[in-house]
């Protein structure tokens, strides 16, 4: 059987482009959230450290 609608065929190929980048961007983007939540927690055990040593190393009074 031969295509004759060739316009549609490119238009079906279009719409799977799209929905693959669209997917593509939402795992990126859950990836990134997943990320930004780990440096956040690596942010305050670093803070926490931090001040843990400058209370140790401050004299005791």
């Amino acid at each position: 059987m031969i295509r004759t609608d060739y316009c549609s065929s490119d238009s079906d190929f279009s719409q799977r482009r799209l929905t693959y980048q669209k997917r593509k961007l939402n795992m990126l983007n859950v990836i990134r959230d997943g990320l930004e939540r780990r440096i956040s927690a690596i942010d305050a055990s670093i803070v926490t450290l931090k001040s843990q040593i400058e209370r140790l190393e401050s004299p005791s009074q």
